[in-house]
């Protein structure tokens, strides 16, 4: 008899596992490209929206804006971002990708992509386009804005 009574157990208790397999693969490819996960979800958030404020960015990924000046130097200093005061308000400053900031985020997508592949070798293939809109689904849902 299981413990569970639909034979499954609470969503948390299954994407818990799978979030941290994910990102420890994610790991490898990262340090491929020399960029912190960090790095790799500021570009990835200006790849979706061009053009945001560091407020603005640090909400969309959910980094306290102390926390992520760092990283936004960084990648400035790399030159994958171009940070400039927005001319209405002087104390702004307005983020956006450069071109070596999108070969980077796509070099490194195309990475993690690959490995997801190999995770998602355990969906059956006749299952795996349902299972990713789902997921889809479900993160536009509850994603923050």
């Amino acid at each position: 008899m299981s413990a569970f009574p639909d034979d499954r157990r609470d969503l948390a208790a299954m994407f818990a596992p799978l979030a941290r397999t994910l990102v420890t693969r994610e790991e490898p490819a990262l340090r491929a490209h020399g960029i912190s996960m960090w790095g790799y979800v500021v570009l990835t958030a200006l790849a979706e929206q061009p053009v945001r404020t560091q407020a603005a960015l640090a909400q969309a990924i959910n980094a306290d804006k102390s926390r992520i000046i760092g990283v936004l130097d960084d990648l400035q200093q790399r030159g994958l971002i171009s940070r400039r005061p927005d001319t209405s308000d002087r104390r702004v400053h307005l983020l956006s990708l450069t071109p070596a900031g999108e070969r980077l985020r796509g070099s490194v997508q195309a990475a993690i992509r690959a490995s997801e592949e190999e995770v998602l070798a355990a969906v059956p293939p006749a299952d795996r386009e349902a299972f990713l809109r789902s997921l889809k689904a479900l993160y536009e849902r509850y994603r923050v804005p």
